[in-house]
């Protein structure tokens, strides 16, 4: 609705500027750098930069130039009441040149004169039927023409920057002749850039449109500005440190407007923002935009708008038209749509309402008088059909406190506690504290809203109600939500101060139910240290002390089966579990179910069935979860996918758990993320990526093991993949003090990593000792992927020791391990280890087939840093690289090339599934690629085409 234009930008270049609250817009920047960078070396560039109004376009290019003062800078501005004057804009962008030498080539002198040498008298529009069209044209060829000269006048002396903010408002003259301008600039030293509001496409000019159309390749887009942006504006532009939930509404509120954020930042009292969800209105001149908008309407119009500002953003036609009262539904849903109010989408009975933004319906929302607002909330709570919806509506309406309405409230919030529904659960215990009459139940209620608000995973938003929280005498309810919070936030010896007095403090045979709570919530203490006897322990105490079917003993249960997981009892957890989700009914609490399901299938080396369950938990949508539970999921999720060697999907994975956790806040989760991620950065050798991940993915000694153990796990992977193996051993040296249950080698893979890394730095002895224990843990259990990561570390130390033929045993038993199951990067390590040993034992021949293999697979996987280290091997051994012709001019990823490599040696599809651990479909669709790649249609062409070097093949026979 409001244009971001300031009329120019000779301030910025004057130095003058005030930027402060500028942030967010490092992508947009370094774009146009690069843009600028290209017309700086003589390749003429152009660019469009596109957003919504008021989100900062304006405000993007005043820093840029800002930062870039030796620019000559020719600047104009649309406007719309100025659309219908030829040439409006290029006169602007001429006069905006006073201070330099403008002389067109008859010598005129710059300012006004400039301006005539470039828009000369205009030619006299012909009788003919097309001759003022064709006259409009050859004034618009000649003033872009002189354009043109001026131009590259300038450009001889400095780079120049042609700018035209609010091309959508541009007179079609002026932008005829800057299109006139660009199409003829070549190898000048000349970047013009426009902007234009996503509002105005639609309507603006044709030719606008023709020029948009013929530059769509050079468009950077605005975006919104995120949370965390906000939260900077907010300290920048007005000293407001916002909550990590408050910007998080504040920019779903203005769709991260910069503009109209800063605007309520100014113009609302600092408190508010510390408060839980407020009700924010629109900004002023926003809202006396939409009173304009609404007076336009007849009543008829106006009544659906508020109609529909009461009952919610997107919401059925039909029940804003009831609640609306109009005669003449149609007619009135016409009059909003023109005014720019509503909009619609569907039909018939499905047809739905939504407003053009947020800041609309708030608008027409505030401006309602207390009387009509509470009159259209009662109204709708008649209407309304579901309870939920009555009571909020009731709410609304009832400003003051009202015991009964409070009860009603907490007898909903129990409902869907059952199902543990806990974001719903807060919402409705909180709107039931505040209605409370009696400062008791106000405070209970308090409590059990912030414990759902803290189960939902929306640990910022209990937050803010943190202080209140400690401000309460001491009990056994209020230390319970304090411990709650202190593990969510990976707080671990407060987190065991406050449980311990909890538990002391509650009377387990008057008060079972707050036991039980207490008990569940150390269940969860004892997962996040990975304790499985005591999490056991506390589980059974839990489901003894709660209700069946209630929240704590269901989720006390879905855990208990990780204690066992923690133990290394499979049988026990996966019987466990069997009986657990037989008893759960569908909806929230299957979550916690699939989520143990899911992790117990991943520990025990079945990670397709791990994926399938985790794919099922971590979905929240329609309130049937927790984000707390999905995030735990997703990090487990992503760790699976690692492990099949499908790596794009884990980053994709751990890039969303991310996002959530920007929002959510779960310190307790925080490192699990950013392992995989790391780890896959590492290998492949994005170096500042996978440093960034293992920052995040940091934690200190005191930190619970769940938090230890992946962010040490990432420090050692990424010195492991730069080959920094004292590196590696000083990262893991701490996780070797953890006690036996924490220490469970075959989930947490740490001890290989670690015990290598004793062999690389020539502590054979030490790593030999070190995994004795594991070697027979893993032995007893059965564990497959454990015994294969001792087994080729004992190769490796026995290769050390020069007893090559124990070595080969190891080798050959890990790899017999790994054959049932699917893990390709551990094969793939499994078989680089037992190469580089045959290697160094003078077995070179021997030795070039499995770094062969390694390499196909880590090529595969896109691991380039073992790729580098098997080739390094490759060529210590004499044997030359396996590589396509040279002259192919056919380019193919590292995983194209493994497929096509073994395709051409004839082998089927499953052949090749077998050796490269991967899926058929993902087999295909490399060969799709491939074959476009080569164009060629079989694998009889693929066989003729693709031939790997002769060496190569004499080496493959050898082996």
């Amino acid at each position: 609705m409001t244009s971001d234009n300031d009329g120019g930008y000779s301030k910025a270049m004057s130095g003058d500027s005030n930027f402060q609250g500028f942030n967010g817009r490092g992508r947009e920047l370094a774009e146009l750098d690069l843009r600028l960078a290209l017309a700086a070396q003589g390749q003429s560039a152009m660019v469009i930069v596109e957003g919504p109004s008021g989100i900062g376009k304006s405000a993007l290019l005043e820093n840029f130039f800002a930062q870039h003062d030796s620019l000559q800078i020719l600047s104009g501005f649309g406007v719309e009441w100025e659309s219908v004057e030829p040439f409006a804009v290029v006169e602007q962008l001429v006069r905006g040149r006073a201070d330099a030498p403008l002389s067109g080539p008859d010598g005129v002198g710059p300012g006004g004169a400039g301006f005539n040498s470039v828009v000369p008298t205009v030619d006299r529009p012909d009788d003919g039927p097309n001759g003022g069209e064709a006259d409009s044209a050859r004034n618009a060829m000649k003033v872009g023409r002189r354009l043109l000269e001026l131009v590259q006048q300038l450009q001889q002396s400095a780079p120049v920057a042609v700018v035209v903010d609010d091309l959508q408002w541009a007179d079609p003259a002026s932008i005829r002749a800057l299109s006139y301008m660009v199409r003829r600039l070549h190898k000048e030293r000349v970047m013009t850039v426009v902007t234009v509001s996503d509002e105005h496409r639609v309507n603006i000019s044709a030719a606008a449109q023709r020029f948009l159309a013929g530059h769509q390749n050079t468009v950077i887009r605005v975006n919104p500005l995120t949370g965390a942006q906000i939260r900077d504006l907010a300290m920048a532009a007005a000293g407001i440190e916002l909550t990590i939930p408050g910007a998080h509404h504040l920019a779903a509120h203005t769709l991260g407007n910069p503009l109209y954020t800063r605007q309520l930042l100014t113009e609302l009292p600092p408190e508010i923002w510390q408060q839980w969800q407020p009700d924010l209105p629109a900004p002023r001149v926003f809202a006396a935009e939409v009173r304009t908008r609404l007076a336009h309407c007849g009543a008829a119009g106006r009544a659906l708008a508020e109609a529909a500002s009461v009952l919610g953003k997107t919401i059925p036609f039909a029940d804003v038209a009831a609640l609306a009262g109009t005669p003449d539904s149609l007619a009135a849903l016409d009059e909003a749509q023109q005014a720019g109010i509503l909009a619609s989408f569907g039909g018939g009975e499905r047809q739905m309402l939504t407003f053009n933004e947020p800041l609309v319906r708030a608008a027409v929302y505030t401006q309602l008088s207390h009387t009509r607002r509470a009159e259209l909330h009662r109204h709708a709570a008649q209407l309304a059909l579901s309870t939920e919806q009555r009571l909020n509506h009731r709410a609304a309406a009832s400003p003051l406190q009202n015991a009964q309405l409070a009860a009603e409230f907490e007898a909903l919030a129990n409902a869907k506690a059952a199902t543990g529904q806990w974001s719903q659960t807060a919402r409705a215990l909180i709107t039931s504290a505040r209605l409370s009459t009696e400062k008791s139940l106000q405070q209970n209620r308090l409590l059990h809203a912030v414990d759902a608000l803290i189960g939902a995973g929306q640990l910022p938003e209990a937050m803010t109600f943190l202080p209140e929280v400690e401000s309460l005498a001491p009990s056994a309810a209020r230390d319970t939500v304090l411990g709650y919070a202190a593990i969510m936030r990976g707080r671990r010896a407060a987190a065991e101060t406050f449980l311990s007095n909890a538990w002391d403090s509650c009377d387990r045979s008057a008060d079972p139910a707050t036991a039980a709570v207490v008990a569940q919530r150390y269940v969860l203490h004892a997962l996040a240290q990975w304790n499985g006897p005591e999490l056991v322990e506390w589980s059974r105490t839990t489901v003894a002390l709660a209700e069946p079917g209630s929240p704590p003993g269901v989720e006390a249960e879905a855990i208990a089966g990780l204690g066992l997981v923690a133990m290394g009892k499979r049988a026990e957890a996966f019987e466990h579990y069997a009986r657990v989700a037989a008893r759960v009914p569908e909806g929230a609490q299957t979550q916690r179910v699939q989520l143990g399901y899911g992790w117990a299938h991943l520990a025990f080396d079945d990670p397709q069935a791990a994926r399938n369950e985790l794919e099922a938990a971590v979905p929240t949508e329609y309130a049937a979860g927790s984000m707390r539970i999905s995030l735990w999921a997703q990090a487990w999720l992503a760790r699976t996918q690692f492990v099949l060697g499908d790596w794009d999907a884990a980053i994709r994975t751990v890039e969303e758990a991310e996002r959530q956790l920007e929002t959510a806040d779960m310190d307790l989760i925080r490192p699990l993320v950013h392992w995989t991620a790391t780890q896959v950065h590492a290998l492949r050798g994005n170096w500042e990526l996978a440093k960034m991940h293992m920052e995040k993915a940091r934690a200190s000694d005191q930190s619970y093991v769940t938090m230890l153990i992946p962010a040490r796990l990432a420090q050692a992977q990424y010195a492991e993949a730069q080959g920094d193996y004292p590196a590696v051993v000083r990262a893991l040296e701490p996780l070797v003090k953890l006690s036996p249950g924490a220490d469970e080698s075959a989930f947490w893979p740490w001890h290989d990593t670690y015990a290598n890394a004793l062999v690389m730095t020539e502590r054979v002895a030490e790593a030999s000792d070190f995994i004795s224990p594991y070697e027979q843990h893993a032995s007893e259990r059965g564990h497959r992927s454990a015994a294969a990561r001792m087994a080729y570390v004992r190769g490796r130390i026995l290769g050390a020791q020069g007893l090559l033929e124990d070595a080969r045993q190891s080798f050959d038993h890990a790899l017999a391990q790994l054959e049932p199951v699917s893990l390709p990067y551990l094969r793939a390590r499994v078989q680089f280890a037992y190469g580089m040993t045959l290697r160094r034992a003078g077995k070179r021949a021997e030795a070039a087939g499995l770094l062969h293999a390694a390499g196909d697979a880590f090529g595969f996987l896109g691991a380039q840093a073992y790729v580098d280290r098997c080739n390094r091997e490759l060529k210590a051994s004499g044997v030359d690289i396996a590589r396509r012709d040279d002259s192919d001019p056919v380019s193919l990823t590292a995983q194209e090339q493994a497929v096509a490599n073994l395709v051409a040696q004839g082998k089927s599809n499953k052949e090749v599934v077998r050796d490269l651990y991967v899926t058929v479909k993902t087999i295909q669709y490399h060969l799709t690629r491939i074959y476009g790649k080569f164009g060629i249609r079989s694998r009889g062409e693929l066989a003729a085409r693709y031939r790997p070097d002769a060496d190569t093949d004499a080496d493959a026979e050898k082996t």
